[in-house]
């Protein structure tokens, strides 16, 4: 008698199909202005430090800053997570001028002056933001380009809520 030669249910998963990265889940990297506004956004995979991904950040950045006719410099605040000296190399050679407070510098300075909060906070504000789409909040989809779109998407409705609106449009 011959075996029987059947062909598995399962297949090997592509590559567009794998996880991202060894962890399960996957991470949002953000550059967001004062306001909250994310200007750029990277997906990787859970297991991913965010300083590893400075790089990758900063070159995916959507909306290109207009040159001001006073000459300013361009300011980046960041957690003390990107205290080292290679993450501030990466941030001095793309333009900007580092801000690294840690949370009790943080904390002593809003000790000092109530009135003034703290910056980091906005981009916790812009993950809360991203968390409220609830299609992101947990990963359904097994690709990583549906994802990264359903993110992009997110971004630009932020954005577009914090646009102010000159007139006042009422449909319905």
């Amino acid at each position: 008698m011959e075996p029987c030669l059947r062909l598995h249910w399962h297949k090997r998963r592509s590559d567009a199909i794998r996880p991202i990265g060894g962890k399960k889940g996957s991470k949002r990297h953000l550059l967001v202005d004062g306001r909250g506004v994310p200007l750029s956004l990277v997906v990787t995979g859970a297991n991913a430090h965010d300083v590893t991904q400075l790089e990758a950040v900063l070159q995916a950045i959507v909306v290109e800053r207009k040159a001001p006719r006073v000459r300013r410099s361009k300011h980046l605040c960041a957690d003390a997570g990107y205290r080292g000296r290679r993450a501030l190399e990466i941030i001095e050679s793309h333009g900007y001028i580092p801000h690294v407070v840690d949370r009790s510098k943080e904390a002593e300075a809003k000790r000092r002056n109530p009135t003034k909060k703290a910056r980091r906070w906005v981009v916790e504000v812009c993950h809360s933001w991203f968390n409220r789409f609830r299609k992101l909040l947990v990963r359904y989809e097994k690709l990583e380009r549906s994802f990264v779109a359903l993110n992009h998407i997110a971004a630009a409705i932020i954005a577009l809520r914090k646009v102010p609106l000159k007139i006042n449009i009422i449909y319905g």
